[in-house]
């Protein structure tokens, strides 16, 4: 009888700290994700931004639309 007691306490152990190492585990996946999640804003605004300089300079080497006045000239 005792060594059964004896048993469940040592499952009892083995269990506590599995409990722990694996809220540690979910403590450094937390940070890690959140580390993540702040670089993958970044990142996003930086796609952004980059994706706007582009545009602005495409526009910029578009020619502008002729008028009237210039395909009348022209021909």
């Amino acid at each position: 009888m005792i060594s059964e007691f004896q048993d469940l306490s040592d499952k009892i152990d083995r269990l506590a700290q599995l409990t722990q190492a694996l809220r540690s585990e979910n403590y450094l996946l937390r940070q890690a994700n959140a580390l993540l999640s702040a670089e993958n804003v970044d990142f996003k605004n930086r796609l952004i931004a980059a994706q706007q300089r582009v545009e602005a300079l495409l526009a910029h080497l578009e020619p502008a639309p002729e008028t009237t006045d210039d395909a009348e000239a022209a021909q």
